[in-house]
């Protein structure tokens, strides 16, 4: 299963991604779990303190350099195709069966130009989404840009996170265009914060033909950790978290059998 995680911030998208590759860790599944948000939260959500929190891929220039023949942030010749297989093993933080990877923010030097950092990112996506068999779960920031057409068509679905707020389903309309810029045609919303079943009405409405696959309930337990790390370098759910890992395997379960 290869997900796409987006919505406006705030909304608890990262706390969703936190959650589904924790569930599939829990199930035995071998998952990357991608930070592709320059605000980058997805390792704080899995309980990794910041000395174990990977450094963001976009900051590593001898990497960057050493990859795609380029010593200049911007112009000159360098290669579109770098060597990127070994990066997941390489420079990936490991808690439980998970690999997480930090992408980072890349400052491009204009329109439409494509940077050695950007090359380099755009051919580990590549490689992730189609040339291995992990689970991948992506948290995005408000909105796809990461992805390229073949990536974002080879993803089994985009999961968008929406709360009752008017702007997070806002932001879920243009994640929406993007997404249909791009050909991704498996798109899916998650509630998250509910308190109210009204509110549900209201979200489906402005939804329109995204389907709505499942809720999460406010739980404040949520914000003080998800999961904690066993003494045997596994993990296991904290307990806000356990009492809604059925609900997250569900939508788990729907996402894959929709795809």
């Amino acid at each position: 299963m290869k997900l796409a995680v987006s919505g406006k911030g705030g909304v608890g998208k990262t706390t969703f991604s936190a959650m589904a590759a924790a569930a599939l860790s829990l199930r035995g599944r071998h998952v990357v779990a991608i930070d592709a948000d320059p605000d980058a939260n997805l390792a704080s959500a899995l309980g990794l303190p910041p000395d174990r929190q990977p450094a963001p891929l976009s900051e590593m220039r001898e990497l960057i350099v050493e990859r795609t023949g380029s010593a200049s942030q911007y112009g000159g010749y360098f290669k579109l195709n770098p060597k990127v297989d070994d990066i997941p093993e390489t420079y990936g933080t490991v808690v439980g069966n998970i690999r997480l990877l930090a992408l980072g923010g890349v400052e491009q030097g204009g329109a439409g130009c494509i940077c050695p950092a950007t090359a380099l990112l755009k051919a580990l996506l590549t490689h992730l989404v189609l040339g291995r068999d992990d689970s991948l779960i992506m948290d995005m920031e408000a909105g796809i840009e990461h992805l390229g057409r073949a990536t974002a068509q080879s993803m089994d679905a985009l999961v968008i996170v929406v709360d009752t707020g008017p702007w997070s389903r806002q932001t879920a309309g243009r994640v929406r265009k993007l997404a249909a810029d791009l050909g991704m045609t498996r798109l899916f919303a998650v509630a998250n914060r509910v308190e109210e079943s009204d509110q549900l009405q209201w979200i489906r409405e402005d939804l329109g033909e995204v389907p709505l696959i499942g809720q999460i309930p406010y739980d404040r337990r949520i914000g003080s950790g998800l999961v904690r790390t066993t003494p045997d370098g596994g993990l296991e759910p904290a307990e806000g978290f356990r009492e809604h890992l059925e609900t997250i395997e569900a939508i788990l379960s729907e996402l894959q059998a929709a795809t």
